[in-house]
């Protein structure tokens, strides 16, 4: 990334608080131009909970600095109960955070230093919040930029896929735990902080427990998704994202269902901003930025409606591996989605066979009984890109799953959108879940995963009222499969693999299954994209780059990352162990030292169903001088038959004084899951 250190406008920063309707006050760090004190500018929100002070504060001084250059006031603002603002936060995306982001929206159009419009911009979290605030439809927002996010909280969302628990869903309850533990910072919340604190750790409890409670689509994921009601949204909204993220799907259903001025962008990235992004082609997504902003929110002609409704990176084969530098490929632009260059090829199965279009090769039967380690190189359902976590090669999970092969490719082939895997399928057990993966496989045998998708075979016909199976009766199911777009080159094949199971990137169902397909009536859907169109929108073209220089850090102790997969073959004992430790980093500017260390394990023994373990710890601390703090959470998620059985740890230490404990156990019974 190029940094810029000069601007269209000099900008200055300030730090201060945003008041509630109900007295709370909310951090802010503001960037604007330092002209906005005579000639007003519009204002752009970013509204998340992880730090503005220091967790955030490199990604946040490369972007709102670069913005504020260009003619905006960027608000960065904590979330209610997070970083340095007052009050608690006890989960995502409440009735309250939603109303205390229009009240920020509201407080920044009022200021004098604001034109009166606003818009919001964020990923993961806040671009979450901001398609939801935008539902309620507050008076000043004009348009937002949302990133890495979902309109749709239970089907497609860190928690569920398909029916089915996801292992992020623990990974993720227990990231919050740690952070909801962390103090504000005396040196800007003053003497009251250590009473703060308290009321937080008095307050923080696992989410996952509420995450739990809830195994299909009711009101409490349903609160949220704007899904619900494509309609609510009135404002235009650019949404981005990257393959390898776990939120690809939903930048083809906002340009579906929306009907707003919209534009998409997805390209090879992990879950990051598309000038950070890795794998690369990183581009200049800051200079879009000011382009979206420009013309929504200055009304400025610049034609960022003209050109493709969705600009998707294609990418070209690559060899398998956990982690790429960057992904060959090409942009590639689509006037509408659907797209009217993608079509449907229906290719039925045949003996662990994809045929062509309309061929009925002849089959019988196929059964498999997974074994719990398919899923080992299944990588992240959410790739950050640190550690590795792309799935590995392959061929060790197909050993265990059924196998449908293309013939060797005559010529070349791509995909853009989701395939479907349609399956004429009976299980022997009444709770049983179906794992499809979709992978390139190379001349000389290496699979490279391309896209999967999961089911929960309980909610077959939807996830407000799943239904146990009946043990030997045939079902006709369709399993979705993320969306993707990807070339596969002549003397390739394409394989789709089946599996009962997909631990850890998903939790396993309570016991094990053998299923039955008949080929005879299954199939595979492709969204076939010729290679070339002669209507073809052209292709974009992004800027290199860019953004300002990001805040100054020192490095006082050298993290450590791991992934690591390991058989003890006297006990049967299997585990993927995961270490995300960022070392301790000095944030300059404020000399506070942050710690952030996680580890995670999740283990099984042999084929025992009720062996499965997720076991989390996080360490936060923070020191400045002769004030320390630290935080240790611990996560450990088992289950039986019946019920997931949870314990957690919370301690806090002043010093080398613990002054809190608490630990928590929880059993939840399981629902079809």
């Amino acid at each position: 990334m190029r940094t810029v250190s000069v601007l269209p406008h000099p900008v200055k920063e300030e730090l201060g608080w945003i008041p509630m309707s109900d007295g709370t006050r909310l951090a802010a760090r503001i960037w604007r131009p330092v002209s906005s004190d005579a000639e007003p500018v519009p204002a752009v929100l970013e509204f998340i909970p992880y730090r503005q002070r220091d967790l955030t504060a490199r990604r946040d001084h490369v972007n709102h600095p670069y913005l504020a250059g260009h003619g905006y006031a960027c608000a960065r603002v904590d979330l209610r109960g997070s970083g340095d603002s007052e009050g608690l936060l006890v989960d995502e995306y409440l009735e309250q955070e939603l109303q205390d982001g229009a009240e920020v929206l509201a407080w920044l159009a009022d200021q004098p230093w604001c034109s009166g419009r606003t818009g919001m911009m964020g990923i993961s979290w806040g671009g979450f919040n901001a398609l939801q605030v935008a539902s309620r439809r507050p008076p000043s927002l004009a348009a937002i930029a949302v990133l890495s996010c979902s309109d749709d909280r239970y089907a497609d969302d860190v928690h569920y896929m398909g029916g089915c628990l996801l292992g992020d869903n623990l990974s993720w309850a227990s990231t919050m735990f740690a952070y909801n533990s962390c103090p504000p910072d005396p040196a800007t919340f003053g003497p009251g902080w250590r009473h703060q604190w308290y009321e937080r750790l008095a307050a923080c409890e696992p989410w996952l427990v509420e995450w739990l409670r809830h195994q299909r689509r009711d009101a409490f994921w349903e609160h949220g998704s704007v899904c619900e009601d494509y309609r609510s949204v009135a404002c235009p909204v650019l949404a981005v994202s990257g393959w390898a993220d776990g939120y690809s799907n939903a930048v083809f259903r906002l340009m579906q269902h929306l009907d707003v001025p919209r534009r998409g962008l997805i390209g090879p990235w992990s879950h990051k901003y598309p000038h950070l992004g890795q794998p690369g082609p990183a581009i200049g997504f800051l200079q879009e930025l000011v382009r979206w902003w420009d013309h929504w929110l200055r009304d400025v002609d610049n034609g960022v409606m003209d050109g493709p409704m969705l600009r998707v990176w294609m990418q070209d084969s690559v060899p398998p591996s956990t982690a790429y530098d960057e992904r060959p490929g090409r942009w590639v632009g689509e006037p509408a989605w659907p797209s009217p260059h993608v079509q449907r090829m229906r290719c039925p199965l045949g003996q662990h066979l994809i045929a062509r279009p309309g061929e009925a090769p002849p089959s019988r039967p196929l059964s498999v009984e997974s074994p719990l380690s398919v899923g080992q190189f299944a990588g992240k359902w959410c790739s950050y890109n640190a550690p590795p976590d792309l799935p590995y090669d392959q061929r060790e999970e197909d050993g265990g799953s059924l196998v449908f092969d293309t013939a060797p490719l005559a010529e070349r082939c791509e995909i853009l959108g989701g395939p479907v895997a349609e399956i004429d399928l009976e299980v022997d057990r009444p709770s049983a879940m179906l794992a499809v993966r979709l992978s390139d496989v190379a001349p000389d045998g290496r699979a490279t995963r391309v896209t999967y998708g999961l089911l929960n075979l309980t909610h077959r016909d939807g996830h407000a009222e799943p239904a146990p199976l009946q043990p030997g009766v045939r079902y006709l199911v369709r399993v979705q499969l993320n969306g993707v777009a990807q070339a596969f080159p002549p003397g390739h094949q394409i394989r789709m693999s089946l599996s009962t199971s997909y631990w850890p990137l998903a939790w396993p169902p309570p016991e094990p299954v053998q299923l039955t397909v008949h080929p005879e009536n299954s199939a595979l859907e492709l969204p076939i994209r010729p290679v070339a169109e002669p209507d073809e929108v052209a292709a974009p073209v992004f800027a290199e780059p860019e953004g300002t220089a990001p805040l100054t850090t020192t490095q006082l102790r050298h993290g450590e990352q791991r992934w690591t997969v390991s058989r003890d073959l006297v006990g049967y004992e299997s585990a993927l162990e995961v270490i995300k430790d960022l070392g301790v980093v000095r944030f300059d500017d404020i000399d506070l030292a942050v710690t952030r260390r996680a580890c995670e394990r999740y283990s099984w023994t042999a084929d025992e169903f009720d062996s499965v373990r997720g076991d989390i710890e996080w360490t936060m601390a923070f020191e400045r001088g002769d004030w320390s703090v630290r935080t240790v959470t611990r996560t450990v998620l088992t289950s039986t038959g019946t019920d997931f059985r949870l314990h957690a740890e919370l301690d806090a230490y002043e010093g080398d004084e613990r002054v809190f404990s608490r630990n928590w156990q929880r059993s939840i019974p399981r629902d079809q899951v």
